[in-house]
This record gives C-alpha cells, sequence and structure tokens, in this order.
C-alpha cells in the first residue's frame, strides 16, 4: 500500500503569525521526499497538517485523490515518527509495536505475523522482549520505526527523527532508512534541517524558507543549479561563495568584475541579464589553489580544514573579502601563504538582488 499525495494551496496561522502561505505540493507514491530548511520555516508544521496534528485553514490535502483534511488522524493511513521515539517505559518492545493494533481491534495472530515481520526488516527479533531503559537510542529509534511498520501505512512521515543520535548512529541510521525505503517501496516524507540527510536520503528536496517553498528538485539539481540565493547559500558545505559584482555584459557572456579588479567570465548569457549589479555565486570546489599571479586573483591564507580526501581554503582577499577555495587532502599550503584563486567561470551563478538566480548554460 503506498499513496500520492497532493497538497493544494494551504495555509496555516497560529495567531496573527502566519506559518505557511498559500503552499501546494505533488508528492508522487513511493517517492522519499524530504523538507529542507532552517529552524521556524514551517516544514515540520507542513509534516504535522498532514498527519492531521494540526488543522488546515485554508486549501486542501489529498491521498490518492481523496481528500483527507477533515479526518482524524487514525483514519488517514499515516504513519509517523517522531524525534522523541515516544515509547511507553514499562512496555517491552513487542507490547510497544502491538499497543496501536490491539486498539483498533486487530486479531492477536495478525498482530504476531506483523510485529514479526517488522523485526525482520529491521534486524531486531533479539529486541523483542527488552523494554525501552534497556536499549540504546538507535534501538529506541529502530522500535519507533517498527512501531509505524506494522501499521502498513499508506505513507511514512519522519519529525527529524535522527537529532537525537551521535554522529556515528545517524550516519548509520541513515543508512538503515535508505535501505528501508528500497526494501518497502512506500511513500516517505523526512523533515530535517540537515543538508546531509536531506542529499544523501531524497528521490526530491522541497527547500522550505519563510513560510513557503524555494525549490523543489533532486538533490544535484538543487546543489547544482539553485533557483535562489538563500538555496545556494543553505545547500552545501562550506555554504557557496557569495561576491558583489558589476557586470560587463557588451559580449556575449557576461563577465563579473569586482571591487578590487578581479574579473570571471561567466558562461551566463548577456541577453539574460537586464542589471548591471549581482551577486556572483561559486562553489568552493570551483575554486582551484594556484601560485600566486596565475589565477583570477591573489590572496592570503587565513584558515584551512583538512577533511582527508580535500582540504578547504579560507583565503582573505584584497578587499578584505573572505572566500573558500579547495585543494588537495594532502595540501602544502600553510595559514599566511600568499595564493592565486582560479575560478571556474564556466559553474559560476549569479543572483539579483530580489535572490532569483541565472546559472552557466542556462537556455
Amino acid at each position: 500500500m503506498t499513496a500520492d499525495i497532493e497538497i493544494r494551496n494551504v495555509n496555516k496561522h497560529f495567531g496573527a503569525m502566519s506559518v505557511l502561505e498559500d503552499l501546494s505540493l505533488s508528492i508522487k507514491a513511493r517517492e522519499f521526499i524530504v523538507f529542507l530548511g532552517p529552524s521556524g520555516c514551517g516544514k515540520s508544521t507542513l509534516l504535522r497538517m498532514i498527519a492531521g496534528l494540526e488543522t488546515v485553514d485554508s486549501g486542501e490535502i489529498a491521498i490518492n485523490r481523496e481528500r483527507i483534511d477533515h479526518l482524524p488522524p487514525g483514519k488517514r493511513g499515516i504513519a509517523m515518527v517522531f524525534q522523541s521515539y515516544a515509547l511507553y517505559p514499562h512496555m517491552t518492545v513487542r507490547d510497544n509495536m502491538a499497543f496501536g493494533l490491539e486498539n483498533i481491534g486487530m486479531s492477536r495472530e495478525v498482530i504476531d505475523a506483523r510485529i514479526n515481520e517488522a523485526a525482520r526488516i529491521l534486524e531486531m527479533p533479539h529486541l523483542l522482549e527488552r523494554k525501552p531503559g534497556q536499549l540504546s537510542g538507535g534501538q529506541r529509534q529502530r522500535v519507533a520505526i517498527g512501531r509505524a511498520i506494522v501499521k502498513e501505512p499508506k505513507a511514512f512521515l519522519f519529525d527529524e527523527p535522527l537529532s537525537n543520535l551521535d554522529a556515528a548512529l545517524r550516519t548509520r541510521t541513515r543508512l538503515e532508512l535508505a535501505q528501508l525505503h528500497q526494501r518497502l517501496q512506500s511513500t516517505m516524507i523526512f523533515v530535517t534541517h540537515d543538508q546531509v540527510e536531506a542529499m544523501t536520503l531524497a528521490d526530491r528536496i522541497v527547500v522550505m524558507n519563510n513560510r513557503r517553498i524555494e525549490q523543489i528538485g533532486s538533490p544535484m539539481e538543487i546543489y547544482e543549479r539553485p533557483a535562489t540565493k538563500f538555496v545556494a547559500g543553505f545547500v552545501g558545505a562550506p555554504a557557496m561563495n557569495f561576491i558583489d559584482a558589476t557586470l560587463d555584459r557588451s559580449s556575449g557572456n557576461a563577465t563579473a568584475r569586482f571591487s578590487d579588479g578581479i574579473s570571471v567570465r561567466t558562461a551566463i548569457s548577456s541577453d539574460l541579464l537586464a542589471d548591471d549589479k549581482y551577486s556572483f555565486g561559486i562553489r568552493s570546489e570551483d575554486v582551484r589553489i594556484v601560485p600566486p599571479g596565475q589565477g583570477n586573483a591573489d590572496g592570503v591564507v587565513d584558515v584551512l580544514e583538512r577533511l582527508g580526501e580535500r582540504t578547504l581554503i579560507y583565503i582573505r582577499l584584497g578587499d578584505g573579502q573572505q572566500i573558500v577555495g579547495s585543494d588537495v587532502g594532502n595540501s602544502r599550503v600553510a595559514v599566511g601563504h600568499k595564493v592565486g584563486l582560479a575560478f571556474d567561470g564556466q559553474k559560476s551563478h549569479l543572483f539579483s538582488a530580489a535572490g532569483r538566480a541565472w546559472h552557466a548554460r542556462e537556455a
């Protein structure tokens, strides 16, 4: 059982405060969708509205073309996994997983079969007779997911389920969730502010900010062709470099000129650009470290971040701006060195004052 989910022109207020404004979204059956955005952007509220834990002020939510926003949570065919696990401490794992099914009068035979199958899928048959206090954080999260699986829902909703786990366990549980989606082939919606979780789990990412959707796309579409300056700065670690630029649009492709005389020729057609002033954007991997005088600009190294396979290098330009570039993992560059920066203009971006993006090779 799986679900198409349709959200049409949804609005939500808490008192005088607007939380979501005229938001529409289509989710296909079997998709893994991630709502990504900063705290307060409305992503958890939207998830709770789908689940029926928050009311819809206006607009509609439908599952498989049937409107469900007027139904109570238990009638929507959805299972939700919370950040806090919400397990009953006095019950065993088996009893926690059985509780909801017992409340709707399901037979013991069916309940046991569903619990055993969920335990097999999650590789936790050995945990069924333990109580939550005897489990690690990762095991408790697995029980919460198992409690959702036994309901055989049309869709799974995850509200920041990994945020209570340590770094190593988050990585392992993230992998388990991806494998679970492949096994169950169910519609899944996952809320997070962690871009790594979004990039590694999602079929499509819904980037949210300030009560609305900024962009919807596959992880690499979001990363390589951000629709707005907010998306470009929010997705990617480190964040995209931004430099105020004046454009020379006299030839076919625009050339960005910076305050200290640096210029970079982009692959963005001048015909697409109406103004002369933009924010020039480029990711750290597209700024190579070269010997002084052999790139687009020179600067002095402020900070190094050695990440193993590459080294991130923070360089101070002559006008005081800081740019993040990338070098090999065993880079010989040191703090205080003067280095050159070679910008790959073919992979650069331009952003208007309103935040709209233009990209290289844009038609």
